[in-house]
């Protein structure tokens, strides 16, 4: 299966499974919600598994760096990386989230695909401009 097809299939599951949820202001705070909980799958692999840190600072970049270049100067501010609990549970809330963006588009007659088509075509014809 290719990848748009893939989004197509995933939309229309979505659409077809979801039962409960259908109404607008529902899917707004179920989907506030998934995105908490990827935030707190994160604290968690931190605070409670240890597996990855986080050692923020203040990104430091020369002056005379060409916008090209910026990312070199860049940090994730992550050391370490997930052990494979932490990966799944991040994964499984990734994907909770994914579910009510989805299911937010059906509601309001959005094609997913089209989405994710013109932020791509956005940042190539953007390039390095686009978050900018």
């Amino acid at each position: 299966m290719n990848k748009e097809n893939g989004n197509v299939t995933f939309q229309k599951s979505v659409d077809q499974f979801l039962i409960q949820h259908r109404s607008i202001l529902d899917l707004m705070t179920k989907y506030q919600e998934s995105n908490a909980r990827v935030n707190r799958a994160i604290a968690k692999a931190v605070t409670q598994c240890g597996c990855i840190k986080i050692k923020a600072k203040k990104q430091i970049i020369p002056s005379n760096t060409k916008l090209t270049e910026i990312y070199k100067f860049m940090d994730t501010h992550i050391e370490g990386s997930l052990c494979d609990s932490c990966r799944e549970i991040i994964e499984t809330e990734l994907g909770s989230s994914l579910f009510y963006a989805t299911a937010i588009c059906n509601i309001l007659n959005l094609d997913f695909d089209e989405i994710i088509k013109k932020e791509e075509e956005r940042i190539s014809t953007l390039g390095i401009y686009n978050l900018t």
